[in-house]
């Protein structure tokens, strides 16, 4: 009889499967630390799983006949959270929250558990980062002070759900589930395998008391977030709140989204006093004042929400060999494509300036619909020419000069006449040298100058 051959390679990646001969800190497949360990050696052995009948109540049924009545969202308080997460919490649902050092994300936490609070829900606020005191300091200072907000500082999973037994709460929050540990697991906190059964529990938690929990996840040098692959797929909801340090406007945004649509986004405003939402962020992005030369408007999607955002750009000839192009809040390659055809397609030259472009208010467009804007900015600067307000232009270039239509053009279009954009330049100008041609009956010089030709 043919001898069944014996494993070659004792170890093993828990997450991806990976084998290997020696022992290694990091797989070489997926690139995680930590994960891969001592495989077990295959028997040939063949175990059979006894089937086990299911309790009453747990019986399969058919999908039409499950009642979703007393699963009713949960509105946190904060319109903004809300919106991202579909219209607010629904009992049981596990979320993970990400973002950088530094950028707010207890402070949104903390801003959420006490509109809960005060919505008549109580909130348990597990901190593992921070002792209570520093908490409660930082809650005096954000007005984030209520009776029904329980805070505790632990990094003790266990010692965690004995406070969820204690406090019985509406909503759990743990900052962060990378320095918490469990003693059912090896390693030292934020370990994969001690992220992984830590996150497995509260999420078992979460589901077996209809608890709704917001997990804290740190994110790496690349900004995933870190710990095993594993964490985003167990949980149902992955948002991850994002912005400048320079500014103070933040977005949240959701990855994964299982109860509501992943393209909503969340604007809020870091200021001293805490957090505030932006309801309506429109004139963030736009400059103050009589309309310039050098600047044009265009309506760029965040998620579901269209936003108006003014493009500047400044030209100054050079004799250089290498004009500079120095851009902020826009793509430099795509800039730099977007010149090349001003200069070719509508005649324009730029090769002997040096060019500047900047969005207003930290905002990053990285959509090509702001392609049409950026050409009429620059052009608008090389000839000294405003545009007078009302205008505003979005538009994708090809490197033909045309213009081509961009996505969700029609709510695009409905922002901007909502917000007094009366002119708005767009593909039916088909060509960008027609575009031109269309603004230069439109825009106005300085004060006793005619309005130039392009």
């Amino acid at each position: 009889m043919a001898r069944r051959p014996t494993q070659t390679a004792p170890y093993r990646c828990t997450e991806c499967g990976w084998t290997t001969l020696k022992w290694v800190g990091r797989c070489g497949e997926c690139q995680q630390w930590g994960t891969v360990v001592e495989a077990a050696e295959q028997t040939g052995i063949t175990r059979s799983v006894t089937p086990v009948v299911p309790g009453a109540g747990r019986q399969a049924r058919p999908i039409t006949s499950i009642d979703t009545s007393d699963v009713p969202r949960r509105t946190t308080g904060v319109g903004e959270f809300d919106r991202v997460l579909g219209g607010g919490v629904v009992p049981g649902a596990a979320i993970l929250l990400s973002g950088e050092p530094g950028v707010g994300k207890s402070t949104l936490l903390l801003e959420v558990a006490v509109q809960a609070a005060r919505n008549g829900r109580r909130v348990l606020y597990a901190s593992a980062e921070e002792s209570a005191a520093q908490v409660r300091l930082r809650a005096e200072r954000t007005g984030a002070l209520h009776d029904e907000l329980y805070l505790a500082s632990e990094t003790d999973l266990a010692t965690i759900l004995g406070h969820v037994d204690d406090v019985e709460p509406d909503l759990l929050i743990v900052d962060s589930v990378q320095t918490v540990s469990s003693a059912m697991s090896e390693g030292m906190a934020g370990h994969p395998s001690q992220v992984r059964e830590v996150a497995s529990t509260l999420i078992r938690v979460a589901k077996e008391r209809a608890l709704p929990t917001i997990i804290v996840g740190h994110v790496t040098k690349d900004g995933s977030i870190a710990g095993p692959r594993i964490l985003e797929h167990l949980v149902d909801v992955v948002c991850h709140f994002e912005g400048d340090r320079q500014t103070s406007l933040r977005f949240v945004r959701a990855l994964k989204n299982r109860f509501g649509p992943t393209d909503e986004v969340g604007c809020f405003d870091m200021t001293g006093a805490g957090i505030a939402e932006v309801a309506d962020p429109s004139a963030l992005f736009l400059g103050h004042g009589a309309p310039q030369p050098g600047t044009c408007v265009t309506i760029a999607l965040e998620g579901r929400r269209a936003l108006p955002v003014e493009v500047q750009a400044l030209t100054i000839k050079t004799a250089a060999p290498n004009p500079r192009r120095v851009v902020n809040g826009v793509d430099g390659p795509r800039v730099a494509m977007v010149l090349a055809v001003l200069e070719r397609r509508g005649l324009i030259t730029v090769s002997d300036q040096d060019v500047y472009v900047s969005t207003v208010g930290g905002v990053r467009l990285t959509e090509p619909a702001a392609d049409l804007a950026i050409a009429i900015a620059v052009a608008n600067s090389l000839r000294d020419v405003a545009l007078p307000r009302g205008v505003a232009a979005i538009g994708e270039l090809t490197l033909t000069g045309e213009i081509r239509p961009v996505t969700q053009a029609a709510q695009r279009r409905s922002e901007a006449s909502r917000l007094g954009y009366s002119t708005l330049i767009d593909e039916g100008s088909k060509t960008l040298r027609g575009a031109l041609d269309d603004l230069s009956t439109r825009s106005s010089a300085r004060p006793g100058d005619e309005a130039p030709k392009f």
